[in-house]
């Protein structure tokens, strides 16, 4: 996967819709529950219902790594399905990794080449070394905490320090680092007014947009203000898709929910 395939992807289905698959036990329909692997007949059915709508699926991984062996086979399972049925879609493995370099290598072969996902959600605050293990892996990317959605993100990241916030240093050093042409980075809805002061740092770049929808973030103000010239955003939403409903009919409630968002970016596309 290449932006450039990412790109033609999101022109083709008019969406930049990323539907994030973290399964929990206790939401998903109780019919499933009686299933061999509930986990992955959810995600199953999900991708199924929706992949004509979206250009990327993003699991989180702690919701497997949760469920201890039968978690992890269902991921595996997951992104198996991914890349045999749907290779266009591009797939994000959001495991927030990061640590000293041997370590760092570790994570990005378990996620990069044996899961064979095409991108993994990394952590900056160990800096350069703890980074560079994952941008050496070839034709995958590396999506950079940047600025977060959550509540906590001003306790550190909109810090100034000599004059400059911390997340615009952080967006601006890892411009530095080897490979970084394969940098993402997430970039949280709930902080729309600062995507125009990112866009000046990495105008080119794709931006993981959190946020959106459950969390309260606006897709309109998202893209007034962070929108490049190849689309360059990825609209991740979760809950208010893969839950629309606990009935047998969640998929097709996926599916509806989906669409709406889809509808709304083809018309920001047009």
């Amino acid at each position: 996967m290449t932006t450039q395939q990412l790109t033609q992807q999101i022109f083709a289905k008019k969406s930049f819709l990323c539907i994030g698959l973290d399964v929990d036990l206790n939401k998903i329909p109780n019919h499933l529950l009686a299933t061999e692997d509930p986990i992955f007949e959810f995600n199953k059915a999900i991708i199924d219902a929706t992949h004509d709508l979206t250009v990327a699926y993003k699991p989180n991984t702690a919701f497997y790594e949760a469920y201890g062996l039968k978690g992890w086979m269902a991921l595996e399972k997951t992104i198996n399905y991914l890349n045999q049925k749907h290779p266009e879609i591009f797939t994000i493995a959001d495991a927030k990794r990061g640590d000293i370099g041997n370590t760092s290598a570790m994570y990005a072969k378990a996620f990069l080449e044996d899961l064979a996902f095409d991108s993994v959600t990394v952590a900056p605050y160990m800096g350069k070394d703890s980074v560079e293990p994952f941008l050496a892996v070839k034709n995958k990317f590396t999506i950079l905490l940047a600025l977060t959605s959550n509540e906590g993100a001003f306790d550190f990241q909109t810090k100034d320090s000599n004059g400059k916030e911390l997340y615009k240093q952080v967006i601006e050093t890892s411009k530095t680092w080897e490979n970084a042409e394969n940098l993402m980075y997430v970039v949280g809805a709930t902080k729309a007014e600062y995507f125009t002061e990112i866009r000046k740092i990495v105008p080119e770049n794709f931006l993981l947009v959190p946020g959106v929808g459950a969390q309260g973030g606006s897709l309109s103000e998202v893209c007034k203000n962070g929108m490049s010239e190849n689309v360059g955003l990825l609209i991740n939403s979760s809950r208010g898709i893969i839950y629309a409903s606990s009935d047998e009919n969640f998929p097709e409630k996926a599916r509806e929910e989906a669409l709406k968002i889809q509808q709304e970016m083809a018309e920001i596309l047009s």
